[in-house]
């Protein structure tokens, strides 16, 4: 018995599970998808598997706005959360939001994650040029600035997985729900691929602390 105390004593101590807040809409609430093949439940497997000991809190909101995820983040970022992925803006495109509002929520959002001390990943959304050149170019612009400003990690499109270089863009529908909004599992499974090692960078931030 006392061997095996010592044993215990002197064996490396077990590195702390990392929590990782996913901030955003329908896209990370997992929409019109079984429980268990959304968003944040693959990320968490995908990460899983790769050995990290992490646990990715589901803060998916279906309909949310940007400014609707300023309204949560504090009390979202509960004193055991380590790192937030945001992911919003995607209902202010749909509803045609000024820019310039999508970035003083978002600016809320990360100023509300610096002061609580938490490393953060900002992933990009890209406005369709309905509304115009000068809306897309000011509304995407929002991401990379407020990345830089902040000095958090950048992964420039939500939907980036879904497309090689030079595939036409209606190759991706393949990987969408039937809503042409959404993706499906296996558009999920794309997404979190290309968005996963981004997110092992932010673990190795919260784990070199």
């Amino acid at each position: 018995m006392l061997a095996v105390l010592l044993g215990l004593m002197a064996a490396p101590a077990m590195a702390d599970e990392v929590q990782i807040l996913a901030l955003g809409d329908s896209l990370t609430q997992g929409y019109g998808l079984p429980v268990d093949e959304g968003f944040v439940p693959q990320l968490q497997a995908w990460l899983v598997d790769r050995g990290h000991e992490v646990t990715v809190i589901n803060g998916g909101v279906s309909g949310d706005t940007s400014r609707g995820g300023l309204s949560r983040v504090d009390w979202s970022l509960t004193d055991d959360v380590d790192a937030m992925i945001v992911t919003l803006g995607g209902n202010d495109i749909l509803r045609g939001l000024d820019p310039a509002e999508t970035r003083k929520n978002l600016d809320g959002i990360l100023s509300a994650g610096q002061a609580k001390g938490v490393e953060m990943l900002v992933i990009g959304m890209q406005a369709s040029g309905n509304y115009g050149p000068d809306y897309k170019a000011d509304f995407d612009a929002n991401y990379p600035e407020l990345a830089e400003e902040y000095g958090t990690l950048y992964e420039p499109s939500f939907f980036g997985g879904l497309l090689r270089e030079g595939d036409d863009p209606s190759a991706a529908m393949v990987f969408m729900q039937g809503d042409g909004i959404h993706p499906n599992a296996d558009g999920v499974a794309k997404i979190v691929e290309a968005v996963g090692p981004r997110v092992e960078e932010l673990i190795a931030r919260v784990e070199g602390e």
